[in-house]
């Protein structure tokens, strides 16, 4: 029996590589791209461990090359949804009363298969799936990946280590048990880091997940499903369902053992999915635990002191990295007159210096977005503004869906506070500017606290620090991450726990332990080492 209380030390970040020409990872990197793009593969569910094809399927395509199949995969339907709960409850016993120190060695291997021998595989999936240049690729399914399966094996021995003090007579102690029943993990297209981490979080737990992913990530997300498969998460752990969310969700959220949601996506889906929660919540065994990021609207609000030069950098970084995808992209920016020339200059230089394109073309900056619906929806927001008497593009606005998804980096200046793609979400490369007048700030700090629903993301620039932090403290619940001077992106696991609230989520911060938290039900216990025998109070006794 091993006895030992053991800690998982604080790791570091895993370091973020190069992939110069002729390095081992590029050399890697480049074949694995060639065999993906040289196989179409089909892809199962998997529930209990197991492959099942339900012969309803769909495609995996290129979204810089729609026309390119990778993948083949099938959908779940209402029986395969119920195999899976029925398979997550069979394991939950299993696994909620598996050591912590093993739930917590298999994650580790994990992060140290996807760290070595599958870094290629994961990234160039993600790539040619996700539509992601090198290093956003490298950033998100490889480091972050790790980062949060490494950090998660040490926020969970920190929360185990948290108990209560005894008095003399008694011990006490509190259990942190799994919740009740499994966990529905929804998943986002934009980071395989997030659809890792939306399932590995509750696992380390000790909790059991159904997994939907999101269709445009499917490519990636199956081959981490088999990661985590080889790193030894026993079947029916986690259960693999691509198809409807509409199926899966009507399913899962009918189910008396739904114990919990966590969820990454639209601010719509998860109003969905929180009225359904509320409508069954008579039906379920305990209430359900959801959790959510959501949508944005993110900021960069800048002072007069600001260096025009960071400004334009981190406008550019912040809103066009990713095809602006991120749900902490930068879509609105409040800029005074006096430096407006000059960071717009500076905005126009660097998107005449970037390429557009493949993937497989290490010198596209900016991809395509993913899908064909998104593409629409940008571009008719871009199409209104050209148009619009209150809005100018001077930047790109070029659209094209011959080959693949692909909208020039667009930036819109507007007459308009409340100007349309000020305050509506588009989750693709377009920024739109309000321009204030100098001595207007504090209306200016007031259309950034009100325009939007949303409290993801925000940053300020300004090189007076003074300045900087009244307007911290005036925008403080319009983000629940802030940035001074630098773009509102980039959270790093361990340094920025990551969360918004508002319409942008319930702001329970992955990649630090307070998310771990919310996928346990405490039980408090108390023993008596010498039971009392007589019932009498002191005062009471002769």
């Amino acid at each position: 029996m091993n006895n030992s209380i053991f800690s998982f030390p604080i790791p570091a970040n895993e370091p973020v590589k190069s992939y110069q020409p002729g390095s081992p990872e590029r050399i890697a990197l480049d074949a694995e791209l060639k065999r993906q793009r040289e196989t179409t593969i089909e892809i199962p569910l998997i529930i209990g461990g197991k492959a099942i094809k339900t012969g309803n399927l769909g495609k995996v395509v290129e979204p810089h090359n729609h026309k390119h199949v990778l993948a083949t995969y099938h959908k779940a339907g209402e029986k395969e949804v119920k195999m899976a709960i029925d398979a997550a409850m069979k394991a939950h016993k299993i696994w909620g009363e598996t050591d912590w120190r093993v739930r917590a060695a298999i994650l580790l291997k994990a992060a140290d298969l996807v760290a070595g021998k599958y870094r290629a595989l994961i990234n160039a999936s993600c790539m040619l799936g996700q539509s992601k240049n090198i290093y956003q690729a490298e950033i998100d399914s490889a480091c972050e990946l790790i980062d949060f399966l490494r950090y998660n094996a040490a926020f969970a021995s920190e929360i185990y280590a948290m108990q209560p003090k005894s008095a003399p007579g008694q011990l006490n102690s509190v259990e942190y048990r799994p919740l009740e029943g499994f966990v529905l993990a929804v998943t986002p297209f934009n980071f395989t880091s997030i659809a890792s981490n939306l399932n590995m979080t509750p696992i380390m737990m000790g909790n059991t997940t159904l997994w939907k992913p999101s269709t445009t990530s499917i490519l990636s997300n199956y081959y981490l499903m088999k990661v985590f498969m080889e790193a030894g998460v026993p079947a029916g752990v986690v259960n693999f369902l691509p198809g409807p969310g509409s199926v899966i969700g009507k399913v899962a959220l009918s189910s008396p053992d739904l114990a919990g949601i966590h969820f990454t996506g639209s601010s719509s889906t998860f109003y969905g999915l929180w009225k359904t929660v509320g409508d069954n919540i008579a039906k379920y065994k305990s209430f359900p635990r959801l959790v959510g990021e959501t949508g944005g609207k993110d900021f960069i609000f800048v002072h007069t002191s600001a260096d025009a030069e960071a400004v334009a950098n981190a406008a550019f970084c912040g809103a066009f990295e990713y095809q602006g995808q991120k749900c902490s992209a930068a879509s609105r920016m409040y800029c005074p007159k006096s430096l407006w020339s000059k960071v717009l200059k500076g905005i126009q230089k660097r998107c005449s210096e970037v390429k557009m394109g493949d993937v497989i073309d290490s010198e596209n900056f900016i991809n395509a977005v993913i899908d064909e619906a998104s593409f629409d929806n940008i571009s008719k927001a871009i199409a209104y503004a050209k148009k619009s008497k209150d809005a100018e593009v001077v930047v790109g606005g070029k659209c094209d869906k011959r080959v693949g998804y692909f909208i020039e980096p667009t930036v819109i200046v507007t007459k308009d506070p409340h100007f349309k793609t000020m305050e509506e979400e588009l989750f693709g490369p377009v920024l739109t500017v309000y321009v204030y007048d100098d001595k207007n700030i504090e209306k200016a700090l007031e259309y950034c606290q009100t325009t939007s629903p949303y409290g993801l993301t925000g940053s300020v620039f300004g090189q007076d620090r003074l300045a900087c932090d009244e307007i911290s403290k005036k925008l403080r619940y319009c983000a629940g991450n802030f940035y001074i001077n630098d773009k509102p992106t980039g959270a790093v696991v361990g340094l920025q726990p990551f969360g918004g609230s508002r319409a942008s989520g319930t702001n329970d911060k992955a990649g630090s332990s307070f998310n771990l938290m919310r996928w346990v039900t405490t039980r408090a216990i108390k023993e008596t080492l010498v039971s009392p025998t007589t019932w009498k109070y002191g005062y009471m006794k002769k």
